[in-house]
């Protein structure tokens, strides 16, 4: 019993570790402090994919009184027990391939950005121009101003193993 007490305290560390480095990429001011709007971004590098009403649940969880701003303190076991649970898992690979194949009708391999923008900004749980923008310029590829989605499953395909 302890060996298996000791490795799930282990597993925590590790957690705890990446969450504190997740956040900490967001904390500008180096307060332990980031802003509320940074909590879905914060989510999603944890490999986390809640949908916008299970995101606004968490950070009405975590919020501190409404300010705007969400404290490491609050954060961290929150978030923990979510990375634990696998509370918001991935969308399987084949699922992310087949949904980037819809877009590319002509069969490139690849999307331009006006056509992955028309359909974040028209279909489901519309996305606002500043967090496609966000978007945009995290999945396009520098060098050729497109979107090679089989690099961008690639990327967000993360190891389970947390």
């Amino acid at each position: 019993m302890a060996a298996h007490r000791h490795n799930s305290e282990a597993m925590a560390s590790d957690v705890h570790k990446k969450i504190k480095a997740a956040f900490k990429a967001f904390d500008y001011e180096a307060n332990n402090t980031v802003d509320v709007r940074e909590i879905g971004t914060i989510v999603f590098s944890l490999g986390c994919f809640p949908s916008q009403a299970d995101l606004h649940d968490f950070i009405a969880q975590v919020e501190e009184d409404h300010t705007g701003f969400i404290h490491l303190e609050k954060f961290l076991p929150v978030m923990t027990n979510v990375l634990l649970e696998k509370r918001f898992p991935p969308i399987p690979e084949d699922k992310l391939l087949q949904a980037f194949e819809v877009l590319d009708k002509e069969k490139k391999g690849y999307l331009e950005q006006e056509e992955l923008t028309k359909y974040m900004m028209q279909e489901g749980e519309v996305f606002t121009q500043e967090e496609m923008d966000e978007m945009l310029t995290a999945l396009t590829d520098q060098k050729d101003n497109v979107i090679y989605y089989k690099d961008v499953i690639d990327e967000l395909i993360i190891d389970n193993d947390i």
